[in-house]
């Protein structure tokens, strides 16, 4: 079988993973500290309407040297440092220009961008890094596991650069800032959780940029594996800002919406930064463990409705 067909293959099972999570079965529902959640209410949340997904949310500061970027659905980080800036999760193609412009309004430069790293292999968080590496040069840096669904990622036919293939524990570096990847799979192959200790106020705070844990789909025994690692590996982290590659996993518009008052970025004399959030690092987790035992639980007996 030949790369090619086997490219075609990943990218039409990933289609289809996202049509099953969109229109399959709305079961089962969890409840998680009083909220009831179900499959279909998870995935609203975390996508929006069209216009979320491409609609520019202000750009802001979050923390040290940390600026969030995306829309209002689907996060973008910008890491600024000394020596060039790297950026997280490229979106959509189309979102690119948003992502652009944010990073102006922000007033840094995007030529300036050095590194484009990933948090998983989904067209809405990575379909968007051939045109970063076309308008900036930037190294793009990948986890082993997701290389070769992102190649799969080809939108207009342009072949998805990869400059740099990493694996679990490895980090990035650039300007000071250091980046280390935890493989935590199971929603995609390679999904990966960064982490960063950062410096804001004369104070260190460990940042987890968490890639989405929701299962889809079959749950394999490999699949089941691979999320009761993932659910062990992220909660283990050491964690003050808990963020993550939709925002409605870190609450970021309710926690954005506190600093209105203070103009962006975050006017540090206007009172305690909301996203400082240790007591819920684990709340997006809590969640997609509670929806993960269930579904397992369900397959597992068998039911279909």
């Amino acid at each position: 079988m030949t790369n090619r067909i086997v490219l075609a293959i990943v990218s039409v099972l990933v289609l289809a993973v996202n049509a099953f999570a969109q229109g399959g079965p709305d079961h089962p529902s969890v409840m998680v500290h009083g909220q009831v959640y179900t499959p279909r209410s998870i995935l609203a949340r975390n996508m929006g309407t069209d216009a979320d997904q491409t609609t520019q949310l202000p750009p802001h500061k979050i923390i040290g040297n940390i600026y969030y970027v995306g829309t209002k659905t689907l996060s973008s980080f910008l890491i600024v440092t000394p020596q060039g800036n790297i950026l997280m999760d490229s979106t959509y193609e189309r979102n690119v220009p948003v992502i652009q412009k944010s990073v102006a309004d922000l007033g840094f430069k995007f030529s300036d961008i050095k590194i484009l790293l990933g948090n998983h292999a989904h067209g809405d968080h990575q379909e968007g890094d051939a045109a970063v590496k076309q308008l900036t040069g930037a190294q793009v840096i990948a986890m082993a596991e997701d290389v070769d669904t992102l190649k799969a990622i080809k939108p207009g036919g342009k072949e998805h650069p990869i400059d740099k293939i990493i694996h679990d524990g490895d980090s990035v570096m650039l300007g000071g800032t250091k980046l280390v990847a935890h493989l935590t799979a199971g929603h995609t192959p390679g999904c990966t959780t960064w982490t960063a200790v950062v410096r804001d106020g004369g104070k260190d705070y460990n940042v987890v940029f968490h890639c989405s844990l929701r299962s889809q789909g079959n749950l394999t025994p490999a699949i089941v594996d691979q999320f009761n690692r993932s659910f062990k590996v992220v909660r283990a982290l050491p964690c003050d800002v808990p963020l993550g590659d939709h925002p409605a996993q870190y609450r970021m518009l309710e926690k954005h919406a506190k600093l209105a008052a203070g103009g962006l970025p975050r006017a540090e004399s206007r009172g305690p930064n909301p996203f400082i959030d240790k007591a819920n690092c684990n709340l997006e987790t809590d969640i997609m463990e509670a929806m993960f035992q269930a579904t397992l639980a369900e397959q597992q007996t068998g039911k279909t409705q």
